[in-house]
């Protein structure tokens, strides 16, 4: 069954052939938010609204674009609505996060120094995402969390593709003077 037919049944009533959906673009969602997100547990739960609203929203669905990037637009609208209405208790995380990686340091047979430096590491690259302007972080994500192409990511974000081009650089010069730190310039 093709994805028109599949989103034909569904439209005509076969509820059951959105699980079809759903397996074939599940991973692709769940990557795109985890880039917006960070948090396995949330990212999970935002996919879920991600189907939940592409399901209710499907009759607006127009099959002039494929799915897939009908899809994404959804899947990046929800993780910057959830980050805007959650900016306050993504801090609390952080610090209970923190507090678990030093009170957890013991359980794992790695150097806790390492493991301290590791996770502080990754924060920092996290925050330095979350930093970047809502286009530059939606295009860093789709071309690094996804490998999506220029091209295909201007379809996504309706933008030509030296917008995109555009975008992805100038994410990637912030990005080095945020990381530069890290890697001893």
């Amino acid at each position: 069954m093709t994805e028109k037919e599949i989103i034909h049944s569904i439209r005509n009533g076969d509820i059951q052939a959105f699980r079809l959906l759903v397996e074939q673009h599940q991973q692709m969602v769940f990557r795109t938010v985890s880039g917006f997100v960070h948090i396995k547990e949330d990212a999970e739960d935002i996919t879920q609204e991600v189907f939940i609203n592409a399901y209710q929203s499907l009759h607006y669905y127009q099959e002039k674009a494929a799915f897939s990037t009908w899809l994404y637009r959804i899947a990046i609208n929800t993780s910057l609505n959830y980050i805007q209405k959650n900016r306050f208790r993504k801090l609390l995380d952080y610090a209970e996060e923190k507090m678990h990686t030093l009170f957890d340091q013991r359980d794992n047979n790695i150097n806790p120094e390492e493991q301290i430096i590791e996770t502080e590491t990754d924060s920092l690259i996290r925050r330095a995402i979350d930093q970047l302007s809502e286009k530059q972080r939606t295009a860093f994500i789709l071309s690094k969390y996804n490998d999506l192409s220029q091209k295909k990511i201007a379809e996504i974000m309706q933008l030509s593709e030296g917008a995109v081009e555009q975008h992805l650089q100038r994410a990637k010069i912030k990005l080095q003077k945020k990381l530069s730190g890290l890697v001893g310039k």
